[in-house]
């Protein structure tokens, strides 16, 4: 389990982007989006670099 601080996400739509993002880059992965906390949660076992890439080119910032 990878999880990320995202930064800008605020709505239901906002969930669907990074879901959408996360799956593209590792389609098989389960991805949990808490938006009160800030955080979204992925599965397995992909390359964390690539994940947060494709989350910040949805528009979000992945804080360090």
């Amino acid at each position: 389990m990878l999880s990320f601080k995202v930064e800008g996400m605020s709505c239901g739509h906002c969930v669907q982007s990074v879901t959408q993002a996360v799956q593209k880059v590792a389609p098989k992965a389960q991805v949990a989006v808490d938006l009160e906390a800030g955080r979204v949660d992925v599965s397995g076992d992909d390359r964390r670099d690539a994940l947060a890439a494709a989350i910040e080119e949805a528009g979000y910032k992945v804080a360090a």
